[in-house]
């Protein structure tokens, strides 16, 4: 038997929603929003990204209650959680209500509060799941144009098999914050002698949360001895590219 909590609120949208979206609707379910701390919603207006999973769910005699953890990954690093209750042991005929927590003591207190039937024990059936994590970022990332970024670095890519597609696109219009780290060499100077290599890894945070790296090669390795941008997808595709263009150069 399934537990007939209400599935349809939390089916995905049809298209996904930004963090500020997604906190603006569940302000707007939440029946006391109005007691969050106004500091823990400014915080959550700045946020990267966000994840949410179902925590506990309950059925008993045709009530049921519904735990959810929402957490936004914030533009420092760290994540900030909301718990949201959904019952309907108010009044089951007029459907669920929400409300939302900060921490997970005051959700216990809120769930304790519930009215239950007297033969919840032998009716109840539980389903909890644990809460998914968001990822630590491996990069300290900075907010700054970065899908611009992203744009600039395509455009000046000489090679024929730079990214593009689903994967620049996605960049383009979720890139959030970037860093940029070298991987290899020193930046390229004119007045050596031999060809000069570096490689930069470009890592970009989208807006779902996931982390996207690009991998830029910059050389002296051509027939004229200038300056040449190459972007790759992968760490191994743009060393493999050094390789060749310093076999050549040899």
């Amino acid at each position: 038997m399934s537990v007939p909590y209400e599935t349809a609120a939390y089916e995905p949208p049809e298209s996904p929603e930004s963090p500020e979206e997604h906190l603006a609707r569940l302000l707007g379910r939440a029946l006391n929003s109005f007691e969050l701390p106004d500091e823990t919603i400014r915080q959550l207006d700045c946020a990267l990204a966000y994840d949410s999973s179902l925590h506990s769910a309950h059925y008993s005699s045709g009530l049921h209650r519904s735990t959810y953890r929402h957490t936004w990954l914030l533009a420092d690093g760290r994540a900030l959680t909301l718990w949201e209750l959904v019952h309907n042991t108010a009044s089951p005929a007029n459907g669920p209500q929400h409300e939302l927590y900060v921490d997970e003591e005051e959700l216990r207190t809120a769930t304790a509060r519930l009215p239950l039937p007297p033969d919840a024990p032998e009716l109840e059936l539980p389903v909890t799941l644990e809460p998914a994590q968001l990822p630590e970022p491996r990069h300290e990332y900075l907010p700054e144009n970065s899908a611009d970024h992203a744009r600039r670095l395509l455009r000046r890519a000489e090679n024929p098999d730079a990214p593009s597609g689903e994967l620049a696109d996605l960049l383009l219009r979720t890139a959030f914050a970037h860093e940029i780290t070298q991987a290899f060499g020193r930046p390229c100077r004119t007045g050596r002698t031999g060809p000069n290599f570096s490689l930069y890894e470009h890592a970009f945070l989208l807006t779902d949360g996931r982390e996207i790296s690009l991998w830029e090669v910059e050389h002296t390795a051509t027939p004229d001895g200038r300056h040449m941008c190459e972007v790759y997808a992968t760490e191994d595709a743009a060393r493999a590219a050094m390789e060749r263009r310093a076999t050549s150069a040899g």
